[in-house]
């Protein structure tokens, strides 16, 4: 084995809906608000495509506890300007019920690109995840790493959801971001690449025919990054607690490292179909931590909770050489207790059964949702 050892650097990255304080519905962000960011907490926060979303990021980190705080302080910096325009933050894959006519692109040309390239399907965007970009400096480990990591991707996305709503709707997903999100194209797992060089040709057709404008408009569930040496995971909703967030986060890169031991020992995960692949991809949208995935080896449904301690026995080694052993853990408290998707309905169901309407029992949700986005 040439390559060398990956430094396994990382960074988080959050994306927000704002909401009005009143109406409780998305709303734009006023130019004010991001200057004022700006000048808060520099380039750590930036515009993201809906002029209703904002989205923060770490510096490049090798601490999970230090990233941590970084979060906190971000989601802290976002509340407190974002309060004094009458908005909030809330961490939630999906707005429990804006329509596709609240919001719109923000101005920006990038983004007036996407949105004319991708015509009505644009609207679909009011969307919120969380990436997280691992340092994997050389090439070839990377696109193989990616190549195997895909087995995890539903494993880390039953435990992130929370996204149950779609325009006031009770869609019985848990995770309904994905799905929402996948009206649009490069979206969804990418296929297998032999290598780095097989993924670099082949992503190039369509830069070349003129399709794409560059490899930062593919937007697969995992994907080599556009600007950094890293794996960018992308298929998690925002995590509405900050400790879940942080416990996928620590979990995805000890699956990483994990991965590429087994590497250095000349051993690798099996890869298997996109076929089979998607099917625990849906069963991760559908069920959430409260649902089973597929042992494609044993050919039987394993509970979520029964795969979390695998997960967390496959990765105590690189866990521990991480320093993030107790966030990992956290992953387990996150499958007994549930997702922010789980709560969410808990609260909208109490909700109706107090006597609230529709429309008052979905504005409890965000309420709800603020304050744990800002509970940090």
């Amino acid at each position: 084995m040439t390559d060398n050892r990956p430094s396994f650097t990382f960074g988080i990255e959050e994306e927000y809906h704002l909401v009005d304080l009143d109406t409780r519905n998305v709303a734009p962000r006023p130019p004010a608000l991001m200057a004022a960011l700006e000048r808060e907490v520099g380039d750590r926060v930036s515009p993201e495509f809906m002029r209703s979303q904002i989205e923060v990021a770490t510096g490049i980190r090798t601490s999970f506890k230090n990233a941590r705080k970084e979060l906190a302080e971000l989601r802290q910096a976002v509340g407190r300007v974002a309060l004094q325009h009458g908005l909030a933050p809330i961490a939630a894959g999906t707005h429990p019920f804006s329509t596709l006519d609240c919001t719109g692109p923000s101005d920006k040309e990038r983004y007036r690109g996407i949105a004319e390239d991708l015509a009505g399907a644009s609207r679909r965007l009011v969307v919120c995840g969380m990436h997280v970009h691992v340092g994997i400096e050389d090439d070839e480990t990377r696109i193989d790493l990616m190549n195997q990591a895909r087995y995890f991707l539903p494993h880390l996305l039953a435990l992130s959801t929370s996204s149950p709503f779609w325009q006031g709707v009770d869609t019985g997903l848990k995770g309904y971001r994905l799905a929402a999100y996948n009206t649009i194209p490069r979206t969804g797992l990418p296929g297998r690449f032999e290598s780095w060089h097989e993924y670099q040709r082949t992503v190039e057709v369509l830069v070349q025919g003129g399709v794409i404008e560059d490899v930062s408009h593919i937007w697969w569930d995992i994907r080599p990054s556009a600007k950094f040496q890293t794996l960018e995971l992308r298929a998690p909703d925002v995590c509405t607690r900050l400790d879940d967030a942080i416990a996928i986060a620590a979990l995805y890169v000890s699956i990483v490292r994990m991965l590429y031991r087994l590497r250095r020992s000349n051993l690798r995960w099996r890869t298997y179909p996109v076929f089979l692949l998607s099917e625990n991809r849906w069963r991760a949208k559908r069920y959430g931590v409260k649902g089973s995935l597929l042992d494609f080896g044993k050919g039987t449904l394993v509970p979520m909770a029964d795969l979390v301690d695998e997960l967390i026995g496959l990765t105590a080694e690189d866990a521990a050489a991480l320093d993030c052993t107790r966030e990992v853990a956290h992953a387990r408290s996150i499958a007994a207790e549930g997702s922010s998707a789980d709560r969410q309905l808990a609260v909208y169901e109490r909700a109706l059964a107090a006597g609230a309407d529709q429309p008052e029992a979905l504005r409890c949700v965000v309420d709800h949702l603020r304050a744990e986005t800002l509970q940090v």
